[in-house]
């Protein structure tokens, strides 16, 4: 996975978290994923598991710009398909770094042989107006996320409707007793930490001391 250029926010991000960083739904989230339409970096090849889908910071600037073409320009789903298989050779730079425009609710770029702005199936040249998606915004809001839920690190926490009541790690749906059946077999904190990255130290061992887990 590439290195991003300026430090990282947080390692990755859940789909509630993502939600709210781009406005797209979980649900459409996990559409998009079952279609190929996105597929989060670090998903898991079991999807039916807990936090199966984790997003990277590129894959939320990426669901950013999608959001937007799918829902704000009304952009078919049929069109970014396509334009996803026409522009398949840019890879995961596709939805992060290529500038796009957007015409008529079709996808336009500027094509680097003819220097003109394209609608990108047809070829033809277009009428542009402008989408354009500021990485740096999403950092600041990816901060923000981060340091409204500080207070919560390494605390638990029951809510109603949550991991069927049971306590959970707070601000998150993680399961005190899936963190606890990690440790009883033998799991370092850092083997922990690597399968819930969104996690920090402290609440594996707030978890882990936790007395009711069930």
């Amino acid at each position: 996975m590439t290195k991003e250029p300026s430090r990282t926010v947080i390692v990755a991000f859940t789909e509630e978290q993502v939600e709210r960083l781009t406005g797209i739904s979980v649900r459409q989230l996990r559409l998009w994923d079952r279609q190929g339409l996105f597929v989060p970096s670090m998903a898991y090849e079991d999807r039916s598991q807990p936090f199966s889908r984790l997003y990277s910071f590129r894959d939320v600037v990426s669901l950013k710009v999608l959001g937007a073409l799918r829902n704000e320009h009304n952009v078919p789903l049929q069109q970014l398909r396509k334009v996803k298989a026409a522009l398949a050779h840019l890879g995961e730079d596709l939805w992060s770094k290529t500038k796009l425009y957007v015409a008529n609710r079709r996808v336009v770029f500027d094509n680097p042989e003819t220097k003109v702005k394209e609608e990108i199936i047809s070829g033809q040249g277009v009428f542009e107006i402008v989408l354009e998606i500021v990485t740096g915004d999403m950092r600041e809001a990816a901060d923000n996320l981060r340091r409204r839920n500080e207070h919560l690190v390494g605390q638990i926490e029951k809510k109603k409707g949550i991991a069927k009541n049971r306590a959970v790690i707070a601000g998150t749906r993680i399961p005190v007793s899936t963190i606890k059946a990690f440790a009883d077999e033998g799991y370092s904190v850092q083997q922990i930490l690597e399968e819930y990255p969104t996690l920090k130290e402290e609440d594996i061992a707030a978890a882990i001391k936790h007395k009711d887990a069930a």
